[in-house]
C-alpha cells in the first residue's frame, strides 16, 4: 500500500509563533508524520526536540523522515494529555516551546483499514492507539441508547443524533454493526432527503462523534491543558491546532483560566484569591489557515491555531 500523503495544517504559523531558538528544547505532542517536527528540528543546532505520538506507525514513519537529525530529536510512544509526564521522565525540567495538532493525521484517514474514514469499508476501530481496548464497535454495538444519542449530541452536534441512534439500536437488536459503511447506510437511512443532500457528508457528524469517544480526545485536550503549559520556560509558547469547536473551546478556557483566572472582585484592590497569571494569549483570536492553504489542503478548512506565552 502507497503511504499516504500528508500535509501539515497552518505549519509556518506554527514555526514563526514557536519563535525557535537553535538551542532551545522544544515538544511535539502530537508527532503524526513529523511534518511540524522536521521544521522545528530543521532549525535547532544544539537544541532537542521531543516528539509524542500513541500510534506506533506513526512514530515508526516519522522515525525515518526524522533520523537526520539524529540525537537532536527523541520520540516517544505516549498520549500528548501526558507530555508533562514524558518530560520528567526524560529529565526535561522545562521546554522553549510546545506544539499540538488535535486532528487526526492524513494517513490515519486515507489507510482504509483504520476505521477512521465513512468513504471505505473497514472494521468498525477509530483507535488511534491499537493496544486501546475501546473500540468503535463498542460504542456501536454496545453503548445503552441515551449514552449513543448524548456523545452523537454533544460530540458530533448532529441534530438528527435521536433519529441515528434509534436506527443504530434496531439494527444491532438483529445483527451487530461490523464496518463503517454499514454504518454509514444506518446514517443515511434516519437522516431526511434534505439532508442527504447537503454539502458535508451525512456521516462526518456522527463517525467525528464515535472517534472522539473511542480515544476520549477531549478528556486528553483538558489534562492535557491542565499540566503542560506548567513545563514552559518564561518566554515559551504554546502553539496548539483544533478541528472543532469542543477542542477549541477547552483550549481558550485553558489558556483564559491562566491569563484571567483572577476571583477577586472587581473593586479590589488588590488580589487576594492567590490567583497568579502563567499565560498571555498572544494573539486575540484563533489564527486560520489562508484561502490558498485550503484550496490545496481542504483539510485544513476546520484548523484554528491558539497560541500563548509563559509569563
Amino acid at each position: 500500500m502507497a503511504q499516504a500523503r500528508h500535509v501539515s495544517v497552518l505549519l509556518h504559523e506554527c514555526i514563526d509563533n514557536l519563535n525557535i531558538r537553535p538551542d532551545g528544547i522544544y515538544l511535539d505532542g502530537t508527532l503524526g508524520l513529523g511534518g511540524h517536527s522536521y521544521e522545528i528540528a530543521s532549525r535547532l543546532t544544539t537544541g532537542r526536540l521531543i516528539g509524542i505520538d500513541r500510534d506506533e506507525t506513526a512514530i515508526e514513519r516519522a522515525g525515518r523522515r526524522l533520523a537526520c537529525f539524529g540525537e537532536r530529536v527523541t520520540l516517544v510512544h505516549g498520549n500528548f494529555s501526558d507530555a508533562a509526564e514524558i518530560l520528567t521522565d526524560l529529565g526535561i525540567e522545562a521546554v522553549d516551546g510546545m506544539l499540538f495538532d488535535l486532528g487526526v493525521s492524513s494517513p490515519q484517514l486515507d489507510e482504509t483499514q483504520r476505521g477512521f474514514s465513512y468513504m471505505g469499508d473497514a472494521p468498525l476501530d477509530m483507535r488511534m492507539d491499537a493496544g486501546s481496548s475501546l473500540t468503535a464497535w463498542e460504542v456501536v454495538n454496545t453503548w445503552p441508547e441515551e449514552r449513543l444519542n448524548r456523545i452523537l449530541w454533544d460530540y458530533g452536534e448532529e441534530r438528527y443524533a435521536r433519529r441515528i441512534t434509534h436506527a443504530i439500536l434496531e439494527a444491532r437488536a438483529a445483527k451487530p454493526v461490523e464496518t463503517t459503511l454499514e454504518l454509514v447506510e444506518l446514517i443515511k437511512s434516519a437522516m431526511p432527503a434534505a439532508a442527504l443532500r447537503e454539502k458535508q457528508h451525512p456521516a462526518k457528524r456522527t463517525f467525528q462523534a464515535i472517534r472522539i469517544a473511542v480515544n476520549d480526545e477531549l478528556g486528553e485536550v483538558e489534562r492535557m491543558m491542565a499540566t503542560a503549559p506548567d513545563r514552559l520556560r518564561v518566554g515559551g509558547r504554546l502553539c496548539v491546532i483544533s478541528f472543532h469547536s469542543l477542542e477549541d473551546r477547552i483550549v481558550k478556557s485553558g489558556i483564559a483560566a491562566r491569563e484571567n483566572g483572577c476571583t477577586c472582585p472587581r473593586e479590589a484592590p488588590i488580589c487576594t484569591c492567590g490567583f497568579v497569571r502563567t499565560l498571555k494569549s498572544v494573539t486575540r483570536k484563533p489564527i486560520l489557515p489562508s484561502a490558498e492553504e485550503i484550496e490545496t489542503n481542504p483539510r485544513s478548512r476546520s484548523a484554528k491555531l491558539r497560541v500563548a506565552e509563559r509569563v
